[in-house]
């Protein structure tokens, strides 16, 4: 956990995060203290992933660094990729709560098969 109003212990997550993808550990994942974070307009992203620059460098190609592939890195839309995660998130809590209140097996499921079926949404799985 890392409070972020204190520079001492986000300077101590970033060094610990650099020596983790220097060492060839994927990145991490970045996650809320409340599971429901309400955000200005929205609730807040459930959790975000955090690469490291050799990990991307295996996406994004050995260059990815260059002023111009940053460039266009930096106004890629990922709105799509956003949202998808928000409906799957929102669809995954509907399910906990029908199992939570004794729902029918086929209820609960039904949030699974939704969950599947946005997954078969093309995206660029790049983002």
């Amino acid at each position: 956990m890392v409070d972020l109003a204190d520079a001492a212990q986000v300077d101590a997550a970033t060094r610990w995060w650099l020596d983790l993808t220097n060492a060839g550990g994927e990145g991490m994942v970045v996650k809320p203290l409340d599971v429901l974070a309400k955000g200005r307009r929205f609730f807040v992203q459930p959790a975000l992933k955090v690469r490291g620059r050799e990990y991307l460098r295996i996406i994004y190609g050995p260059d990815y660094l260059a002023p111009e592939h940053l460039s266009r890195l930096k106004h890629r839309a990922v709105g799509a990729k956003r949202g998808l995660a928000a409906r799957e998130f929102g669809l995954g809590l509907d399910g906990l709560e029908r199992f939570v209140r004794g729902a029918p097996l086929r209820e609960v499921h039904e949030c699974t098969f939704a969950v599947l079926a946005l997954e078969s949404e093309p995206i660029d799985p790049r983002l």
